[in-house]
């Protein structure tokens, strides 16, 4: 079992950038790949961006590469979010999850966190 809590979430100005972290209980922690969703009002869940579970594979959808960058600290139990060059559309609830396989299909994913606002104003 494991226990996914995000944070860092908040209100940024178009342009700017803002970092999530979620932290994770369990002694397995270091064993799931880890992934980020986020939702939009009125929109499904989408793939944002997964890392192995040892850090040294990352895989971002289209609409964030060169901006978003995952990374993770297997000692510290937290996978990291930090989001650049914020568009008003990266607005959502943003989800972290836990999963074996670092793939984008979030069915891929057991675990999943209640996620975090992010607000991105124009």
């Amino acid at each position: 079992q494991v226990q996914l809590v995000e944070s860092g979430g908040g209100l940024v100005q178009a342009g700017g950038s803002l970092g999530l972290s979620c932290a994770a209980s369990g002694r397995t922690f270091s064993s799931y790949a880890m992934g980020w969703f986020r939702q939009a009002p009125g929109k499904e869940r989408e793939f944002v961006a997964t890392i192995s579970w040892s850090g040294s594979s990352t895989y971002y959808a289209d609409s964030v590469k060169g901006r978003f960058t995952i990374s993770r600290d297997n000692a510290k139990n937290t996978v990291y979010l930090q989001m650049n060059r914020l568009k008003p559309e990266d607005t959502a609830v943003y989800f972290c999850a836990a999963g074996r396989s670092h793939v984008s299909w979030s069915g891929a994913y057991q675990y999943w966190g209640q996620g975090t606002q992010v607000t991105v104003s124009s």
